[in-house]
């Protein structure tokens, strides 16, 4: 016997990230139970729902309306209707508009049903070939480069796995920033995933960088970079420390001469390191 729908609830419902058939049979029956569906964009959202035969009243709440929209998805619920929330592909407020519908409907106490589904950063993380026992999603970095770098400066010594979100027209700013703060590191950069036009480019930053200059750019990139290893971390820690010293009135040599030999590395090294280090910041 099928289970009633359960009225006044907001079902958090994950779509396909680019093939249709990759949805889940909870999600289809919960799109098609439901009173109304929250969508980022109906026409986007119509192809999934016509694909699957879903007819049900459409509220858009793409990011410049979500505020708006939230209130009377929320006004809704509190008259006793169901609403689905989803996004375009993928799981709403992950690295997409509905946190503030989420947000306004745990503020009003309403019950939050998750319905689980494929996700791009798991996709890409699977076949990466890099650590996956740890690893740390940031999603989409800053658009403008200084503040990119800076955060990548942040993020230079983190062991785990790195997993970012990029758009097709800044992929190569982020790749070489990428190259210029963390070093030719591993990575894996997949576009397209489970879409007709899928691909994969595994090696090194440079490696990946040289392949993509020589290939088409188009749709949402996921960039999966390896770990800072111990000698990298080394590294950071030590430039901290001539940071440190340069503060407190020591020259940038001074600094590096004192830091290198406690650290054991290059001086030539760590002074052109530390050089680089200004300009990011």
């Amino acid at each position: 016997m099928e289970e009633e729908m359960p009225q006044a609830r907001l079902y958090i419902v994950s779509t396909p990230i680019g093939n249709l058939d990759d949805i889940t049979l909870r999600a289809l029956e919960t799109l098609k139970k439901v009173d109304f569906i929250a969508c980022e964009d109906t026409e986007h959202s119509l192809k999934l729902l016509n694909h699957y035969g879903i007819k049900k009243p459409l509220i858009s709440y793409w990011s410049e309306k979500e505020k708006v929209r939230a209130e009377e998805i929320i006004e809704k619920i509190h008259s006793g209707h169901s609403v689905a929330l989803i996004t375009d592909a993928g799981t709403p407020g992950i690295s997409d508009p509905g946190a503030v519908v989420i947000g306004r409907a745990i503020e009003e106490e309403i019950e939050l049903i998750p319905i689980p589904g494929p996700t791009a950063l798991i996709t890409a993380l699977s076949i990466s070939g890099l650590n996956t026992e740890e690893f740390t999603f940031i999603g989409f970095l800053p658009v403008k480069q200084s503040q990119r770098r800076k955060k990548l400066l942040e993020l230079s010594s983190e062991k785990r796995t790195l997993v970012f979100y990029e758009a097709p027209h800044r992929i190569m700013q982020s790749l070489d920033d990428m190259l210029e703060v963390f070093g030719d590191r591993r990575v894996c950069v997949a576009r397209e995933l489970t879409k007709m036009f899928e691909e994969v480019l595994r090696g090194k930053l440079s490696e990946v960088i040289e392949k993509l200059e020589n290939s088409k750019i188009a749709g949402e990139y996921v960039i999966v970079v390896e770990g800072a290893s111990e000698s990298v971390q080394s590294v950071e820690e030590a430039l901290k420390e001539v940071k440190e010293l340069m503060k407190k009135g020591k020259g940038r040599k001074e600094a590096v001469k004192i830091v290198s030999e406690l650290y054991n590395l290059s001086k030539k090294e760590l002074y052109e390191k530390s050089l680089k280090m200004d300009n990011i910041e």
